[in-house]
């Protein structure tokens, strides 16, 4: 088992959030995780990105080579299509729909979704309705890491109590909802890839 991942989006939207529910499933899993440091202006607005990859054999480096990551998994549309040279001839991108104008010259929406619309195997939601349609209003991180997880080998019940784990102290209320936007990000990507 092997899955090499690239998160991206925008500081702010929860990357650090989708890596630590992942990376719980993968320790509890018993297999070998290496993650590098998110990279970018990791202040709400600026790009950020980080590296993600797990393995069943042991991990050397923490950087995902271009052209080799299984997954990309973008919280912003933006955002996946500059880490698209990273994605492998048969990976995934999943990608949220909804932008982040955060600079004057954020290019035409609809061109941005045509070019990501080329791809053979990709997944575009829009995580914050979802997230809004299961009362979670800041759960848009969580509905992409359930729309990514049918494309990593990893126990779906793992993620939801890495969930549990991470927002032990926010309270019942919380991991419910962002367990709520987890399987509904899940369910959405069953039907439509």
């Amino acid at each position: 088992m092997k899955c090499d991942i690239i998160l991206a989006g925008v500081g702010g939207q929860g990357i650090l959030s989708i890596a630590t529910v992942l990376g719980y499933a993968a320790v509890e899993s018993g297999l070998y995780l290496k993650q590098a440091e998110v990279h970018g202006m990791s202040q709400r607005g600026g790009d950020v990105q980080s590296h993600f990859r797990i393995s069943d054999k042991p991990i050397y480096s923490d950087l995902v080579q271009k052209g080799k990551a299984d997954l990309i998994i973008s919280v912003e549309p933006m955002e996946s299509l500059r880490y698209l040279p990273y994605l492998n001839k048969d990976g995934w991108l999943v990608t949220n729909t909804v932008p982040v104008v955060n600079i004057d010259n954020y290019p035409d929406l609809e061109a941005v979704m045509a070019e990501i619309k080329k791809l053979p195997r990709h997944i575009a939601i829009d995580g914050d309705k979802i997230a809004r349609d299961v009362n979670n209003l800041k759960g848009m991180n969580m509905v992409l890491a359930g729309a990514a997880s049918v494309f990593i080998d990893l126990d779906f019940n793992l993620m939801k109590k890495g969930i549990e784990c991470i927002f032990a102290k926010k309270g019942e209320e919380i991991i419910k909802a962002n367990i709520a936007a987890l399987t509904a990000g899940r369910e959405f990507s069953e039907k439509n890839r």
